[in-house]
């Protein structure tokens, strides 16, 4: 009598099964380190801007003036694109000249409460949707969101 050595179709199954569930929290987790990765780098990143415009205009103890333009004129930056989220974002004077935000366009929701959440200790404030210190419950859940990094 012949023995026949081999798998079934269920054990392959299962064995392709588990390589599937395997994969699918690999991806998850790769995901989620490089959101947190993206997120870091550009709260290091707002971080350095608000300290090199500090720098720049603290002398004259007056922000007015201050934009993204003028920022990489006087090398404070080096180029007009955002940390995170939209293309438009900006740099202005407080109404008084005394501080100046950061201003970030077109974040998602995940982004937007991160940043909401987020405890920077070189910020004085965080405004979200044009809402002072409202916290995550003022972000959008479409991609429009808008966060003020205000530094005094």
């Amino acid at each position: 009598m012949k023995s026949e050595s081999g798998r079934s179709l269920i054990e392959m199954l299962g064995v392709l099964a588990v390589g599937a569930v395997m994969t699918a929290a690999a991806y998850g987790t790769y995901n989620m380190l490089r959101t947190n990765q993206i997120r870091n780098m550009a709260v290091s990143e707002l971080e350095q801007i608000a300290r090199n415009t500090k720098i720049l205009l603290e002398a004259r103890a007056d922000y007015s003036g201050v934009s993204v333009d003028y920022l990489i004129k006087a090398g404070a930056i080096t180029s007009d694109a955002a940390p995170i989220g939209g293309d438009d974002w900006s740099v202005d004077a407080n109404l008084d000249g005394k501080g100046f935000a950061i201003n970030l366009t077109n974040l998602t929701n995940s982004e937007c409460v991160y940043f909401a959440t987020k405890k920077l200790d070189w910020a004085s404030k965080i405004s979200v949707n044009k809402i002072e210190n409202s916290g995550s419950e003022s972000c959008l859940s479409a991609p429009r969101n808008l966060i003020s990094i205000i530094v005094e």
